[in-house]
């Protein structure tokens, strides 16, 4: 991201709304720069902006749309400018939308006489995906012109609570004579006195209520009315009847005065034309509907028709597209219809550049054009993209608030505690985040059933945002802190001592999450069989009481060890070999209740099959914090627990000599606890190979037998899929007997969509980057069809032919399954992505063919998610390897540029950081997946000047995080690499070269 240098920022401040000289942000190039000017004659434009001020802006004759458009957004400093747009009243005195394409001669019969409007020209489902503050505040500014010119129609007291948040943002905290007099002189919705004592009422409780939360609650009110957004376009139906056509996100929209009268989603819309006067809507087949095929409606004119089918095709083009759509090649002979198309960043383009943004935001001015600006309400800085808005998380050392709201302690501790539970969302990622007084939330990139409710659409926030833990949460260290650790005993021994003592108080707690939280939930629900509670109970609550006497067991020969200065007079208390030994022989009569774990997992496949209501009990539980990983993960982990102690015992037995007291329990201990691991290998590989297809059923939409016996998975991963549209993102799935490839649009569902299957007998796979000129590019060829993919990189692509051609031997030889994985609709619905979707004619605009999926709560942070926005893969191989090297303990956390260290309970697994303020918090509160970043140590030009320092970097993103010896730098360093290093390519790695994960 390029920032612009601190000389030109001293000089051109760029003050947001109404700056006499800015640098500005391009919202659609990515220089960051005002437009390059063409050369030509220049003409003075004005633009009323939405505070009611107007600016002056000298431009070419010959420049587009897109350049002046460019230059006001660059005025203001506004990033996300693709939801706005210039409107204008036209010599046919229609107001329409400024065209980014078309030169602005050819638009303005009268450039100097004609007053361009900014306003909203998009307007999301859901103000929780607009990402910074100034956009938000625009927003507010566009709702209360839409209350003053009675546009936005609504009951009085949703009218009278959004007039009190608008002026508790312009006058502050409620002071009744103040307020009386502030609502006789100014008018904010038509017939407003008779709702003045109403707005007053409202406005008392408000206290505290900062600008920004006041914009946030202000959009939260408006989103929920139904003519929230919707510009009316007069028509009539064939009877001739009065009418008013709309667009919104979700379709076309007809209204009968103010009432909503009908919808037509654009997953039903199989195109929209018009001809002369006519504009026709064009549906696809329902047998369960009583529509015709064609809808026709009569406006105006034929002017009126191309004015409403071109924004159409805008808003169809902004919320249903990935990225703007590439124009038609021109006709040789002549032309038919409008070549009139979408131009500018999609709403999905638009999250995504925001998101990766790291350039310093300047803060701005709320100015209104009615009232004098409160001199309490000084400018708010913008957040940074990765924080939540100020209405949650405001810093007191970021942020200052009226001084109503910074006397209220109460208030700013509730802020600092949901801070800590909430993250930067997204589908998308990073959307901010109601405040605390809208009881919403997210946790972990989930739903919290307790603490939160569901975003609109069921959407939610993106998993793969750097974690949010601000300082305030955490505890600082200091010069005193150091000293107290080094008095702790130096012997590696120690430190592999208490590696186990912080894995195991992660376990104890993981076995809770079944003991405690998942049987309380299925023992409340009348239709859990018997067979299930019973299953449950006897497996896990006998670990869960061996697990609990052995972590305090441990915990007590710790505390011993740590006391060096009294042990001689207890004893000998600095080992751990003989608490192991004694409590490994204590655990083999459960023998039986870790071979039990294979009953659990079936038992609890066969309920949620039987039971919808028990399957969507099993769904919502994932979805709670405490669940921070697939249900199915905690089943296993007794097993997984084994394999930890006998890692933790081959590194006690290399370190000690063999002559040392605890050498021998040590290695008896490591005999014990080999031989159970042995005993329970081969059911482990089955078991997670089972655990990981129930984990993918999930993930999967358009299949029909994904468990079948001899079915293996081997690797999922991003792969791009060349197609007539060319190469388009594609979620590949790789078992032993096929491949499949599916997609994730952008729907209410999480999930992925299968659009095909290859199966591996009989294909062959070549290498093709020559023969198709795209890197890193290889055929798939089937008997069937033949596929040609590409890889995000060399590595990648080497990872996925080394694998596809190892499952294409094994295919040759074994007589494993070969039946159809899919559905009939997808069978029917043959590559939807490959078929062109035509927009740019004047008769034709086809909707998406992805149909909107009924919303399914589901989880947003399983590898399948991630891969798909990291763009690699993982490995069943890499899986594996991941859930041995599972690792626990207390870092201190450094972002780039902050100063003080602070003090995390961090817990590694599933290729991921959780992040806790203490072991003994029940539930993560915010996460990190590492799929995409690197490893390394910092540089000297990083001025991190303490010792066991690991740097974690991806993108913009860097964060720093301090081990308290070398023992646990070396152990965070190596399982962190070897969670992501693929089998067969470990390498020892220098400590101070870059490691990828």
């Amino acid at each position: 991201m390029v920032e612009p240098e601190p000389e030109q920022m001293a000089c051109g401040a760029g003050q947001r709304l109404g700056a006499p000289e800015t640098l500005g942000i391009s919202t659609l190039d990515p220089g960051h720069r005002p437009p390059a000017m063409p050369p030509g004659r220049h003409v003075t434009i004005r633009v009323r902006m939405l505070d009611d001020t107007e600016e002056v802006f000298d431009i070419s004759q010959k420049a587009s749309g897109k350049v002046l458009f460019d230059l006001v957004c660059s005025h203001m400093n506004l990033i996300e400018g693709d939801y706005f747009g210039l409107e204008f009243q036209n010599h046919q005195k229609l107001m329409v939308w400024l065209d980014h394409i078309k030169p602005i001669i050819k638009q303005l019969r009268r450039p100097k006489h004609t007053i361009l409007r900014f306003a909203v020209k998009f307007f999301p489902p859901d103000h929780a995906q607009l990402l910074e503050e100034l956009t938000r505040y625009l927003f507010a500014l566009q709702v209360k012109q839409d209350l003053s010119c009675g546009r936005l129609t609504c009951n009085d007291t949703s009218a009278a609570l959004m007039v009190s948040h608008i002026i508790q943002s312009e006058i502050g905290d409620f002071e009744e004579s103040q307020c009386r007099s502030h609502l006789l002189n100014n008018s904010y919705i038509p017939d407003q006195m008779p709702l003045i004592d109403k707005i007053m009422e409202f406005h008392s409780k408000n206290i505290g209520q900062t600008p920004s939360e006041s914009d946030y609650q202000l959009l939260e009110v408006a989103r929920r009315l139904e003519m929230y957004g919707i510009r009316l376009h007069p028509a009539k139906d064939r009877e001739g009847t009065g009418l008013s056509l709309a667009v919104a996100h979700t379709g076309v929209l007809v209204f009968q005065g103010q009432t909503k009268i009908n919808a037509f989603n654009w997953s039903k819309v199989r195109k929209l034309s018009f001809k002369r006067k006519r504009f026709l809507i064009k549906l696809r087949p329902d047998l369960n509907s009583s529509y015709q095929d064609t809808l026709e409606f009569l406006m105006a004119s034929r002017d009126c028709c191309k004015v409403f089918w071109k924004i159409c095709v805008e808003y169809h083009a902004f919320f249903r597209l990935f990225e703007e759509p590439k124009p038609k090649p021109k006709p040789v002979l002549f032309t038919r219809g409008s070549s009139f198309r979408f131009s500018g960043r999609t709403q999905k383009q638009v999250i995504d550049y925001v998101k990766e943004s790291e350039f310093k935001k300047i803060p701005f001015d709320r100015k209104h054009s009615r009232v004098q600006h409160n001199s309490r309400l000084s400018p708010l800085p913008s957040p940074r993209h990765h924080e939540v808005p100020t209405d949650v998380n405001s810093s007191p050392r970021t942020t200052r608030t009226s001084p109503a709201h910074q006397s209220n302690g109460h208030e700013d501790r509730t802020a600092l505690i949901l801070m800590f539970f909430l993250r930067p969302a997204g589908v998308l990622p990073d959307s901010p985040l109601p405040s605390a007084h809208s009881g919403h939330g997210m946790v972990n990139g989930q739903r919290s059933l307790d603490l939160c409710s569901p975003f609109i659409d069921g959407r939610q926030p993106s998993p793969l945002t750097s974690p949010l833990l601000n300082d305030a949460c955490s505890v600082r260290t200091d010069d005193e802190d150091e000293v107290r650790r080094k008095r702790y005993p130096t012997d590696k021994a120690y430190f592999i001592a208490k590696e186990l003592l912080t894995t195991e108080r992660t376990y104890v707690k993981d076995l809770e999450v079944i003991t405690v939280s998942f049987q309380n939930a299925v023992g409340q629900d009348e239709s859990t069989p018997d067979s299930l509670k019973n299953i449950l109970q006897s497996t896990f609550e006998p670990l869960h009481k061996f697990h609990t006497g052995f972590l305090r067991e441990v915990e007590q020969r710790l505390a011993l060890w740590e006391g060096r200065s009294n042990a001689h007079i207890k004893g000998d208390y600095q080992r751990i070999g003989d608490v192991m030994l004694k409590n490994l022989q204590a655990l083999k009569p459960l023998a039986v209740n870790l071979h039990k774990q294979s009953d659990v997992l079936l038992e609890l496949e066969k309920v949620c099959r039987a039971s919808q209501k028990l399957e969507r009990l099993c769904r919502d539980f994932e979805l709670q914090k405490v669940c921070y990983i697939p249900l199915n993960v905690f089943i296993l982990r007794p097993l997984h627990r084994l394999t930890c102690y006998k890692q933790i015992l081959e590194r006690l037995c290399k370190h000690y000599p063999g002559t040392h007291g605890d050498f021998r329990d040590c290695r008896a201990a490591l005999a014990d606890v080999s031989e159970v691991v042995e005993q329970l290998q081969g059911s482990l590989i089955k078991l997670e190979n089972f655990q990981k297809l129930l984990e993918l059923k999930k993930d999967l939409i358009g299949i029909d037998n994904l468990f079948v016996p001899g079915r293996e998975f081997i690797r999922l991963g991003c792969l791009s899929k060349l197609s007539g549209k060319g190469l388009q993102q594609r979620m590949f799935f790789l078992f032993n007997d096929v491949i499949l490839y599916t997609s994730r649009g952008m729907t209410a569902s999480n999930q992925f969509k299968v659009h095909g299957q290859l199966s591996l007998h009989g294909m062959t796979i070549r290498e093709s980057e020559d023969e198709w000129g795209v890197p890193h590019a290889f055929t798939l060829v089937g008997q069937k069809q033949s596929v040609v993919v590409a890889a995000s990189s060399l590595t990648e692509m080497g990872k996925w032919m080394t694998d596809i051609k190892a499952a294409i031997e094994m295919a040759k030889t074994s007589n494993g399954p070969s039946c159809d994985l899919l559905t009939d609709s997808v069978r029917d619905n043959k590559c939807p992505e490959d078929s062109a979707v035509d927009v740019e004619s004047e008769d034709d605009m086809t909707a998406s063919n992805t149909a909107l999926e009924k919303p399914v709560p589901h989880r947003g942070n399983t590898m399948v998610h991630v891969c798909w926005h990291r763009n690699t893969s993982v490995s069943m191989v890499d899986f594996r390897v991941a859930v041995e090297n599972q690792l626990s303990g207390n870092l201190l956390r450094k972002f780039k540029n902050s100063n003080g260290w602070q003090k995390l309970w961090v817990v590694f697994t599933n290729f991921s950081l959780f992040f806790y303020k203490s072991h003994q918090d029940d539930y993560p509160l915010a996460s990190l997946p590492l799929l995409g970043y690197s490893v390394t140590v910092p540089s000297e030009s990083e001025n991190i000047h303490k010792d066991y320092v690991f740097k974690l970097h991806f993108k913009s993103h860097v964060y720093y995080f301090r081990t308290e010896s070398e023992y646990s730098f070396e152990r965070w360093m190596e399982v962190i690499r070897s969670a992501t290093v693929p089998s067969g390519q470990a390498r020892v790695l220098n400590s101070k070269e870059s490691h990828p994960l």
